[in-house]
């Protein structure tokens, strides 16, 4: 559903405007409090051929997460320490992040999980960076089920902590497909509806390493959240989990910034609490994402599919952020169906909207930043990877 005085597209609950207007009135009480954390996470999936448009080659998106993130803090810079990788089509979605954050004076807070290099950045230290990354879920054994717990209380603990409102968004090159991995273990049927970075998404790709990991992991009639994370899962959802449910419990708003990624956080969280207060969690938890990624309708339906299944009423935002009227072919991939979404760019370009600012500042901005990596050699040559 499309709102005319705001200028979202809404999806999933399909909940009465009073309700919507209430919805966009919390966020925008909000605005200048939000804390943004940027969870950027390492699994050996992303090394599968073809499952990712997060880098050409197995080799680039092994730093694609750490050159968004440096993005996303800096923008374009003759500082920067990592390459962007090269994409098939379009640029990476933390310049539209940076952009955004900058327009809200929010600094991001960058959290790395199973990142082999140690950012140069500021960063927050949750484990020891000798863990690396989880493996790839088609051995149904990603990770221990040990560090899952381990990362979830870590999570609840600064979640708990908050004293304000938080965005949580991500960078983890193989992310959809551990996603899609997480809901098919808990009887969704998804591969259909989980989006992708790439332009045409490797469905039948992901089906079978989805197929293989669930029957390597051969999970018993009992099992329950952690060990779904530790059999197909990555450390972004075993993370997120605590740092939603902390930032709950402290009666603290949560913007989820992005798609598949982020519902399946929503279904790890709405099995691990079973029947207890799900109605009052979903109360003020926000899936936000770009417009590009809601085009055909898959994470509509793949919302409505979690409503259904546990009987709750989320709802879904999608930034009017569109670069129709840019000069740069960059940008106006996106509207082709390239990227899509990153590093938070819906949730934190929709707060933007919010606080009133138009899209021709956004995407001006945005010319300006890709203007300016391009002549400080930000983003990487094909030779490069």
């Amino acid at each position: 559903m499309y709102s005319k005085e705001l200028g979202i597209n809404f999806f999933g609950n399909e909940s009465n405007k009073k309700t919507k207007l209430k919805k966009i009135d919390i966020l925008k009480n909000n605005i200048n409090n939000f804390k943004i954390f940027l969870v950027i996470a390492g699994t050996n999936t992303s090394q599968i051929p073809g499952i990712s448009a997060a880098g050409l080659n197995a080799k680039s998106r092994r730093i694609t997460a750490l050159a968004d993130a440096e993005f996303l803090l800096m923008g374009a810079s003759k500082d920067h320490k990592y390459k962007l990788p090269p994409l098939n089509a379009g640029v990476t979605p933390a310049l539209i992040s940076h952009v955004c954050s900058k327009l809200l004076n929010v600094y991001p807070v960058i959290v790395p999980l199973g990142i082999e290099v140690k950012p140069h950045f500021n960063h927050l230290i949750v484990e020891d960076r000798d863990l690396g990354p989880s493996n790839c879920l088609s051995t149904g054994k990603s990770m221990p089920r040990d560090r899952v717990v381990n990362l979830y209380k870590r999570g609840l603990e600064i979640g708990k902590s908050s004293k304000q409102p938080i965005l949580i968004s991500e960078s983890v090159p193989g992310g959809t497909t551990t996603a899609q991995a997480v809901m098919e273990a808990f009887g969704l049927r998804v591969s259909n509806l989980v989006g992708s970075s790439l332009f045409k998404a490797p469905r039948d790709l992901r089906r079978k390493v989805v197929q293989k990991g669930l029957l390597n992991a051969n999970l018993k009639n009992d099992f329950d959240s952690f060990d779904v994370v530790a059999a197909v899962g990555d450390p972004f959802q075993a993370f997120s989990m605590g740092l939603l449910i902390g930032a709950r419990l402290a009666k603290q708003p949560v913007i989820l910034s992005g798609g598949s990624q982020m519902l399946a956080v929503i279904l790890l969280v709405l099995e691990f609490l079973g029947e207890k207060n799900k109605d009052e969690f979903i109360e003020d938890v926000f899936i936000a994402t770009t417009g590009w990624l809601v085009k055909d309708n898959s994470l509509n339906d793949l919302v409505n599919l979690i409503n259904e299944k546990y009987d709750v009423k989320l709802l879904g935002l999608a930034s009017p952020l569109n670069f129709k009227s840019s000069k740069y072919k960059e940008l106006r991939d996106y509207e082709l169906g390239h990227v899509k979404e990153g590093v938070g760019a819906g949730g934190i370009s929709l707060l933007a909207f919010l606080d009133g600012f138009k899209n021709e500042e956004i995407v001006s901005l945005c010319q300006q930043n890709l203007e300016m990596m391009k002549s400080l050699g930000q983003i990487s040559l094909e030779k490069d990877c």
